[in-house]
């Protein structure tokens, strides 16, 4: 069982009386977490950060809040995405429309902030075009290889009208070979190689494979990029990929691809279409 998923098991949804009526701030929020959200004694709550407070057009009474929750678990520091709805004084980790089942914690994403469009995760098209769209993403994802792709040519062919911003997220739990994959493509993209990205997403291999050597080889003869042990071993990358990570925990990203069009998640994944004349 991974970290992520022990984590869960001590997770109970629950509701409390807040003394802050319509409003909660921080302390109350994490006093909350603490007393009703993470359950398991062996995780240590350390704080909580509201990355956003937002609202919904079907629930207009409720105040979202869009928070990380800073645990310590068997040593290790975590960070862990959590909803938290108030209205008058209660709070709730989730709620559900009983007429047509929409689950309102699957329906909300942080705002992009400026600070995630930076000439690091820069792909392709023109860093001042129209419009911005940012990606988290796993290569080896078969939602992404449908769709990845595709926006990378749409901007590839319209530099002025898309910017496209990429964040790596190997799901290591499904397709380990991901871990060499996106190591190789950020590789690519400090050499400013971005047409070997597209060529990852197509390369037909092994997602349990872990062998390095083997993952390169496959690299260099279905895509034609060579690249060395040493280069994606390098502490550099594995901290960039880190980062990426740490990154998808900001904008509480649980899966992929997570796509924002202008800083709003996508939720369908095709919004970049509508700009395309």
């Amino acid at each position: 069982m991974s970290l992520m998923s022990k984590l869960l098991t001590s997770i109970l949804i629950a509701t409390l009386t807040l003394s802050a009526g319509e409003s909660a701030n921080e302390k109350e929020l994490l006093k909350y977490v603490k007393k009703h959200v993470v359950l398991n004694p062996q995780v240590e709550v350390k704080g909580i950060t509201v990355i956003e407070k937002t609202s919904h057009p079907d629930i207009p009474d409720w105040n979202i809040y869009l928070t990380t929750i800073d645990l310590v678990y068997q040593g290790k520091e975590m960070k862990a995405p959590e909803t938290i709805f108030v209205k008058d004084g209660l709070a709730a980790r989730n709620l559900v429309n009983l007429k047509n089942g929409k689950e309102y914690r699957n329906e909300i994403k942080p705002t992009v902030a400026e600070k995630f469009y930076d000439d690091a995760h820069l792909i392709f098209g023109n860093k001042n075009a129209a419009h911005k769209v940012l990606i988290f993403s796993d290569p080896q994802c078969p939602f992404c290889q449908d769709v990845v792709p595709d926006i990378m040519k749409a901007a590839e062919e319209h530099p002025e009208t898309f910017a496209v911003y990429y964040y790596h997220l190997p799901l290591l739990r499904i397709h380990p070979v991901s871990d060499v994959l996106t190591r190789v493509m950020h590789v690519a993209q400090h050499e400013g190689k971005m047409d070997i990205l597209p060529k990852v997403y197509a390369m037909k291999i092994d997602p349990r494979e872990t062998d390095t050597k083997k993952i390169l080889a496959e690299v260099k003869k279905q895509t034609g990029y060579s690249v060395t042990e040493a280069q994606v071993d390098a502490q550099a990358v594995k901290d960039a990929i880190k980062a990426d990570e740490d990154a998808a925990s900001e904008l509480m990203v649980s899966g992929t691809p997570t796509i924002y069009v202008d800083g709003k998640w996508d939720k369908m994944r095709n919004k970049y279409k509508e700009f395309i004349k």
